[in-house]
Formats: C-alpha cells, sequence, structure tokens
C-alpha cells in the first residue's frame, strides 16, 4: 500500500469538498446543454435559455465561492489545498467563458446562428460532460486511468474546437461583408473557443492532481 493510499484510508470521508466538485459539474453540463439548446432553437425562443445559462453561471459562482470558504475553515482537505482552489476555479472559467458566448449572441442581437457556432457548442457540451466523469472519479482515486482518458479525449475536443474557429474565421472574413457580422461572429467564436480552452485548464489540473495520488 502506497503512502498516499495509507493517508487516504486514515483522513475521514471528505463530506465537504466533493459535494461541492459534484454540483459545480452538474450546473456546468447544465449549462452547456442550456447553451447548445439556445443556438438550435428558433431565435424568438432564445432568450429563455439565455436567461437560464445566466442563472447558471451565478450557480457555479457561488459554488466557487463556497468552496474557497471552505478551504479557509477546513485544515484536513481531500487533496492538496491548491489543487482544489485551482480545480473549481478551472470549472468556473469554463463556465464564465460560455455565458460570455451567450451574452455576446444575446446584446448583439446575432439573429442568425452559424453551423460553426453550433459545432463548438456541442464540444464544449461534451468536454464538460467528461470533467463531470473525470471529476466524478476523484471521489476515491481508484480509477486514475479514467481520469487519464477524459483528459486526453478533452485535449482532443479542445484541438477540434481550434480547427472549427479557425476555419469559421477564414470564412467570415471571405464570405461575410457587413463589418459589424464579423466582429459580432468573431467576437462569439472567440468566447467558445476560449471556453474549450479553459475546459483543456480543466484537464490540466486533473492530471496534475491524478499524477500526485498515482
Amino acid at each position: 500500500m502506497s503512502i498516499n493510499s495509507i493517508f487516504q484510508f486514515l483522513v475521514p470521508k471528505d463530506r465537504k469538498f466533493f459535494p461541492l466538485f459534484e454540483q459545480a459539474t452538474q450546473n456546468l453540463v447544465l449549462l452547456a446543454e442550456k447553451l447548445h439548446e439556445a443556438v438550435n432553437a428558433p431565435k424568438d425562443k432564445r432568450e429563455e435559455y439565455f436567461k437560464e445559462v445566466e442563472n447558471l453561471e451565478s450557480i457555479i459562482e457561488g459554488i466557487t465561492h463556497q468552496t474557497n470558504l471552505e478551504l479557509s475553515r477546513n485544515f484536513i482537505t481531500p487533496f492538496d489545498r491548491e489543487d482544489i482552489h485551482a480545480l473549481v476555479s478551472a470549472i468556473d472559467n469554463v463556465a464564465d467563458y460560455m455565458y460570455g458566448a451567450a451574452n455576446r449572441m444575446r446584446l448583439y442581437h446575432v439573429e442568425k446562428i452559424t453551423k460553426s457556432i453550433r459545432k463548438m457548442t456541442e464540444i464544449n457540451l461534451e468536454a464538460c460532460q467528461l470533467i463531470q466523469i473525470a471529476v466524478a472519479d476523484l471521489k476515491n482515486m481508484k480509477n486514475l486511468k479514467g481520469i487519464a482518458d477524459c483528459c486526453k479525449r478533452i485535449n482532443k475536443l479542445e484541438s477540434k474546437s481550434d480547427n472549427v474557429f479557425d476555419k469559421a474565421v477564414a470564412d467570415i472574413f471571405e464570405n461575410e461583408t457587413d463589418a459589424l457580422n464579423v466582429i459580432k461572429y468573431k467576437e462569439v467564436l472567440a468566447a467558445l473557443e476560449t471556453a474549450s480552452d479553459k475546459c483543456k485548464g480543466v484537464a490540466n489540473v486533473l492530471e496534475s492532481i491524478a499524477v500526485k495520488h498515482s
């Protein structure tokens, strides 16, 4: 039995941090689902989805605050304090940029949703689902390979998002004649692409935690 295994056995079962991680990832997946539904909905129905996205982002922000508060109150944590802070902050960053994309569509009155926008919200949804699976596997640290596999798939999705973004921007510059539309679409696409980058950021934190417990 490794030192880490002995330590995990001796430490009291965590009842504070993992429930917060689970709440954060559940709401993250819900947010990604609502954003994907929004871009696939008729334009007169999008506003209700955007409001749900905004509400979910606020919930995740609250969970992040609560997690950091618990860090200041609790001496014993399930793994390194800096890793807990990094993980919840990284999840919050994903939510921020997906909400940012929704807010840009809302404020800029983006009426026509392109295939690229739909594809990028689909990629982000899949990445968020993988984050939820990997974070759940942190609970007992027994499925480190599963965590590594999820992280590898998230990294591939981030590369896929980069490719969609590059092609979409090139297409906008080539075919869009209205300068304002160029700015609108590029802003939305950039927020979605950054959300994918932030998913990769979560994967990096998860990989670091898994390595420390391997």
